[in-house]
């Protein structure tokens, strides 16, 4: 039996398959889910991707599954806890943007929407989907990322630069692209 073909970026580690087979593309309207996705994107800058999906238990442990509300109440106690815990990027700055982060998300919810609203507005509540061939044809960046990214900012969002935000916008389906020949291409779009 030969094995489906898939992304060129996805390796054979089980871990990274499994992301890129189950998750990858994928439309998402989950509400932590989403805001997992957004902290691990800026979790991952200057790092690989590989690393941060290692550490993804981590983090779910140890911000308390994303629950927004209760990384909201985080305290300078909460800091220094992270920043001792293995099991996830110590970073100042990239922890302290999580807390930052939830404050903005629960004010997202205050103005009668949230973060799943918020973004698939920006798509008309559907996917982007490209036809890519080739990984060296999807960009880091768009338009779209750039105005996302801009607004995010604007709203008080920090770890929010275009590039993160396409690799959030990529991991959560807002935009397909997967390549054409991977398995997942004609699987979400329904194309042969």
């Amino acid at each position: 039996m030969t094995d489906k073909l898939r992304c060129a970026w996805c390796s054979s580690d089980p871990l990274y398959r499994a992301y890129h087979d189950e998750e990858w593309g994928v439309p998402l309207h989950d509400e932590r889910a989403l805001f997992e996705l957004l902290i691990l994107e800026g979790a991952q800058a200057g790092l690989s991707w590989f690393t941060i999906l290692k550490k993804r238990e981590g983090y779910r442990r140890a911000f308390d599954h994303f629950d927004a509300e209760r990384i909201a109440r985080y305290t300078e106690a909460d800091v220094a806890r992270l920043m001792a815990d293995a099991g996830i990027v110590r970073n100042r700055l990239k922890i302290e943007s999580t807390i930052t982060n939830a404050h903005a998300i629960l004010k997202l919810r205050e103005s009668g929407g949230g973060l799943d609203g918020y973004l698939w507005n920006f798509v008309d509540g559907r996917p982007i989907v490209n036809a890519w061939t080739d990984m060296s044809q999807v960009p880091a960046s768009t338009p779209l990322s750039d105005a996302i990214s801009k607004d995010l900012k604007k709203r008080g969002f920090k770890f929010v630069g275009s590039t993160i935000v396409y690799a959030h916008m990529q991991a959560m389906g807002l935009v397909n692209d997967h390549t054409t020949g991977c398995f997942r291409y004609g699987e979400l779009t329904g194309a042969r």
